[in-house]
């Protein structure tokens, strides 16, 4: 007897590489999994590519206005707060056979679910949205499956294709780039103040400094410090606002010549190079964990108990509005 089977369709036709995608146009993209496992999303010829049609959430982040009522009419803004971001993202799978499909639509599936399930800490490791440009920039995101893997649920899919549209939820929603902007600060070797001729040293203050942050938005450095070093200190010049690491205060005692501390300003948190927790040598109530806002700024790093050797490093990674 005959057999009643559904109609055989085929997926919708990839276009011309590469893929323009709105909001940001062209760019070749790729999801990171937690795991570090790289899915590429602009790769025509694989079996998984991006439905550029229906992708949003790409732009400017969103934000919160929070506004006071004015006696004359209107309103004044008084706060702004950005919100988490939200990213609509289609996604066409398929395979040669069905057993193919199925693998691909499962693997897939895992990659980014995966990024909800909770750590042995209770935390939760985020996948990465990454954004190469043709000039060889690259942008990323963090972001969290939401929703969204179900398929299409129409006739004829689920055999060797489907598309899903997925959201993906961001906690920051700024974009940020891969690259890291570093400044280096090293101490000289001191020289004899009367030899040949009455000099100064620079063995403590490292210097003022103006470090431009090209991002969008606002950032937290991280700063390294390389012994020898007893007491540091980091002052934002135009705010006049600082924190001090004092090294005898804390366990560890001041450093040594090649040994290191790393202070991070979001979240607060402060490492030896071994990984001792030495929190209790910041100047807190007192100490302000600064950021640098978008364009340049005066700084100044001071290290007490420097010798030939002691080095400051800050480093971090702007951050943007825009893929």
């Amino acid at each position: 007897m005959p057999l009643i089977t559904a109609a055989v369709t085929t997926p919708p036709a990839p276009t011309t590489p590469p893929i323009e995608v709105p909001e940001i146009g062209f760019a070749v993209i790729t999801y990171i999994d937690p795991t570090g496992t790289r899915w590429p999303m602009t790769d025509l010829t694989a079996d998984w590519y991006t439905l550029a049609e229906g992708v949003s959430g790409l732009g400017a982040a969103p934000y919160t206005l929070t506004s006071d009522a004015h006696p004359r009419g209107g309103a004044r803004l008084r706060y702004v707060q950005p919100q988490p971001r939200t990213i609509v993202w289609p996604l066409l799978v398929k395979g040669a056979d069905h057993q193919q499909f199925t693998n691909n639509w499962r693997a897939l599936a895992q990659a980014f679910t995966r990024t909800l399930r909770q750590q042995a800490d209770g935390s939760f490791s985020p996948g990465t949205l990454e954004v190469a440009r043709p000039d060889g920039r690259v942008r990323t995101i963090a972001v969290y499956y939401s929703s969204g893997w179900d398929g299409r649920g129409q006739t004829a899919t689920g055999i060797t294709w489907d598309s899903a549209v997925l959201t993906l939820w961001c906690e920051d929603p700024y974009w940020v780039d891969a690259e890291p902007v570093t400044v280096h600060r090293e101490t000289g070797s001191p020289v004899d103040y009367l030899t040949p001729y009455p000099t100064v040293s620079s063995s403590q203050v490292l210097g003022a400094t103006t470090v431009t942050n090209p991002g969008d938005v606002e950032v937290w450095p991280e700063w390294r410090i390389t012994g020898p070093a007893s007491l540091i200190t980091f002052t934002r010049d135009d705010t006049g606002e600082s924190f001090a690491l004092d090294m005898t205060a804390t366990a560890h005692g001041a450093l040594l010549a090649g040994e290191t501390v790393t202070v991070s300003t979001d979240p607060p948190r402060v490492r030896s190079g071994t990984g001792e927790n030495l929190v209790a040598g910041l100047n807190f109530p007192t100490a302000v964990l600064w950021s640098l806002p978008p364009g340049q700024t005066p700084v100044t790093f001071q290290l007490d108990g420097a010798a030939a050797g002691s080095a400051v490093d800050l480093v971090f990674h702007p951050r943007y509005e825009t893929a």
